[in-house]
Formats: C-alpha cells, structure tokens, sequence
C-alpha cells in the first residue's frame, strides 16, 4: 500500500510540474520507445566520472503506458484500476537495487524537455532532442527536476550506448 501512493505521489507531482509546461512547443508527436532486450527503463539515482570514465548509478523499473499501463494499474491497484492509469502511463518498482554502468564516451543522449536557459518556466518540448553526454553530465548535476524522468538505457557490452529520456504527461 505504502508503494502505490509513493507511486501516485510521484506521478502528481510530475503531472503538477508538467502542467506547467502544457503551453510549450513540440516538434512532431510522441512516440514511445520501442522495446528491446537490451533497452531498459530506469531511474538515474546518481552520474560520476572517475579516471576519465562517466557511470551512472540506475534504479531499473517497468515502464508501461496506454492500455498496457491500464491493464498492469488495474492488476496491482484494484481498489482503483477502473480509473485507468493516472496520465495514462504507470511505473513500477518492485525491485529497488541499483546498478552501476559506465557510460560509453560516444553515448546517444535524446532529451524531450529540459532547462536549457535556466528558467523552468520557459522550457519547451523538442522530441529526442540529442545533446552531448557532456551536456546531459552538466544538466544532470544542476537541474533536480531531470532527476524524476525516467530514462530508457541501452546497454551493449556491459555500457551505457544510448539515454533517451522518457517524456511524462
């Protein structure tokens, strides 16, 4: 119990601060990110570079969105799944323990909406906008925000290739 409303805490509060944002631009549509075995959805809980080398710390969950988010909410929230699935996506995070994975140095970074002036207030959506890994270390240490995004990672031989970050409603 305590989980589900830590779980529909964070996604009012997301919605609140996204709510703010609805007059921003986009380019194009949304489109999920495509499922693989090797991209995963997580939590970036921590990034840190050692001996040149940049790591990120990650909390792995199940992202689901749609009817899948439907479905997977009404199945574990029954006391509340014939709302549907609070802004239409749903996480979870049944398995707490973070990994550590280095990040390749020619890593892929597609951000969707972020603070590139430093007034919140004025951030726009840029569908899979691909910004330096350099970029995304310096937003990543100043912006708490981009902390509560999820991220697809894709891992190829133990490292980091490619960070999409996930857009939330």
């Amino acid at each position: 119990m305590k989980k589900m409303w830590r779980t529909l805490l964070i996604t009012s509060l997301l919605s609140l601060i996204m709510s703010g944002l609805t007059s921003a631009q986009t380019n194009g549509d949304y489109a999920p990110v495509a499922k693989s075995s090797d991209t995963h959805p997580a939590f970036i809980q921590d990034m840190y570079t050692d001996n040149g080398k940049t790591y990120i710390v990650v909390d792995d969950i199940e992202w689901y969105e749609g009817k899948e988010a439907d479905a997977v909410f009404a199945q574990r929230e029954p006391e509340f799944g014939q709302m549907g699935a609070p802004s239409g996506y749903y996480i979870v995070n049944d398995n707490t323990k973070l990994q550590t994975f280095e990040i390749q140095r020619d890593a892929t970074v597609l951000m969707q909406i972020y603070n590139r002036n430093g007034s919140p207030e004025e951030a726009q959506i840029v569908w899979n906008e691909p910004i330096t890994l350099n970029n995304f270390k310096a937003i990543f240490s100043k912006d708490a925000v981009i902390h509560e995004y999820p991220y697809h990672l894709t891992v190829k031989n133990g490292k980091i290739v490619n960070i999409v970050q996930q857009y939330i409603p």
